[in-house]
């Protein structure tokens, strides 16, 4: 009879749970101070390497000396940029090379253009991430006549070998990984600051370039013929205000709010490279994990779209009832942070905002959840807060803190609060491919604009530059557009060659 045999092996299958249970129990429990720091120690000595925020070599040195204290020169003999290791230069030229490839509509614009050299003459002052995708658009930019010195946005997502191969080729870029606050202030005013060299243009993310030239520089502020600004940050706390209070002395160009940039960078980088900054900082398995989106504009729709598909339960906070409808009406439920904030495991921020995760929320947390930001500053979670003595803070992995409370409590904290996915990751290089040729068009577009077109304010480029961006794109997925006919063109009121959309058309909700 094989009845007893059945019931002895269930009998012992079951002992086995109730002991994995024992033991899930005991793995759960707050780790000893002594534990912690050898977890830790063990974690980081395992995993660093292998979770390398960006390329190979970005995080490789020869030595902790700051590129402050260093004298480089590159192979012909120039000495004006500041970089970690200008040895990984070829390194570097070999991303750059990699990134071109799909990159095709930026290199088009390139070949089409060098000839007329639109840019000759420009001074472009660049302060963006310094990845491999940034300097296909410096290179484009120096192929079609301009001048450009460089530094970092971010003090976590420069290359460091893609800065050292823009620095072997003569551009001038002063940016490393691991900056400090005060390096960051250092090279944005280094890159400024030359004698004999005046910038005219300014393209910016996030605005910090363009608040440091409008405070320290003010003389050189005015000289300048035009600005270009990415971010929502830059956009709003920056070039509104100062225009609203009548102190933006030169016009500037809003490429964050136009279509090429929100609908493809905002939306599709976001929804792929979340992803991969979870995974390469933390290992999370994202199925059944409790996720709060914080903010559902383009980021955010981005953001959600991917954990929902991975079988996260997705809630969503919002302060605009028309994407808090969206929310809704895509499925997610829409709540305030405090209703949520003892059950959940991930909180992510995409407001662009501060203090949108206070310090009471993080102390209400609940051991080992997960705290990062895909807005472009660091003000979204308040980090500040949690630099006080009854905190412990240890490095686990690179960009990747445990921030321990004193019952033993941690929450882990990525990339100090600052931008998960270029801080911890790397993002799609065709997206970026579609926002560096708006920004290289709708530098063109200021730096050789008649007297008179642009006054001192903001604009959007318009709908027919940002048609003329996404058809360059179309050929590499072979897409073939459809013609009005005379008939159906006269019938609709449109040119047969666009622009198709009115400039007040949206094509997403005002989010």
């Amino acid at each position: 009879n094989p009845l007893p045999g059945m019931y002895k092996l269930y009998s012992l299958l079951l002992l086995q749970q109730i002991q994995f249970v024992e033991d899930k129990q005991e793995f759960s429990r707050f780790p000893t101070k002594a534990g912690r720091r050898s977890l830790s120690r063990s974690i980081s000595q395992s995993s660093t390497d292998s979770y390398s925020s960006a390329a190979s070599y970005t995080d490789s040195s020869d030595d902790e000396t700051s590129p402050r204290d260093k004298i480089q020169v590159n192979s012909k003999g120039t000495n004006d940029f500041c970089v970690k290791n200008i040895k990984h230069a070829e390194f570097g030229r070999r991303e750059i090379e990699i990134a071109e490839q799909d990159m095709s509509a930026l290199i088009s614009l390139r070949k089409r253009a060098q000839g007329e050299k639109p840019l000759a003459g420009a001074k472009i002052v660049g302060c963006t991430h310094i990845t491999a995708q940034t300097a296909v658009l410096i290179e484009t930019l120096v192929a079609l006549g301009a001048q450009c010195r460089w530094t970092a946005c971010n003090i976590y997502s420069t290359q460091n070998e893609v800065a050292a191969a823009l620095s072997e080729i003569g551009v001038a870029v002063f940016a490393w990984k691991g900056e400090s606050e005060d390096d960051f202030w250092w090279c944005i005013n280094k890159c400024i600051n030359m004698e004999g060299w005046q910038p005219n243009m300014i393209l910016d993310d996030g605005g910090d370039l363009t608040h440091w030239v409008y405070k320290k520089y003010p003389n050189g502020f005015k000289k300048i013929r035009g600005i270009v600004e990415e971010s929502v940050t830059g956009v709003h706390r920056w070039l509104y205000q100062l225009s609203k209070a009548g102190k933006l002395c030169v016009p500037a160009m809003n490429v964050n709010d136009s279509v090429t940039k929100q609908k493809f960078d905002n939306l599709y980088c976001c929804r792929e490279s979340i992803l991969d900054g979870l995974k390469r900082t933390t290992d999370v398995m994202f199925g059944g994990k409790q996720v709060v989106v914080c903010g559902y504009g383009e980021v955010g729709k981005g953001c959600t779209a991917a954990l929902k598909a991975m079988g996260s339960i997705v809630y969503v906070t919002e302060i605009d009832p028309i994407c808090s409808l969206q929310a809704c009406m895509d499925g997610f439920r829409v709540v305030k942070l405090n209703e949520v904030i003892r059950q959940v495991d991930i909180i992510i921020t995409c407001t662009g905002n501060k203090n949108v995760v206070t310090r009471d929320q993080l102390d209400r947390m609940k051991n080992g959840s997960i705290v990062c930001n895909m807005g472009h500053s660091n003000t979204e979670i308040d980090v500040a807060s949690l630099r006080t003595p009854e905190l412990t803070w240890e490095r686990v992995r690179s960009q990747v803190d445990h921030v321990i409370w004193p019952d033993g409590k941690r929450v882990i904290l990525l990339a100090e609060g600052r931008l998960l996915n270029l801080s911890c990751s790397t993002v799609p290089t065709f997206v970026l491919s579609i926002t560096a040729t708006t920004q290289a068009l709708a530098l063109i577009e200021l730096y050789n604009a008649p007297e008179g077109r642009y006054k001192q304010d903001v604009y959007l480029l318009p709908k027919k530059m940002d048609e003329y961006v996404a058809s360059l794109h179309l050929p590499t997925f072979d897409a073939h557009l459809t013609e009005l006919s005379d008939e159906q063109a006269k019938y609709l009121g449109l040119n047969k060659n666009g622009p198709f959309k009115p400039n007040y058309y949206r094509y997403t909700f005002p989010c």
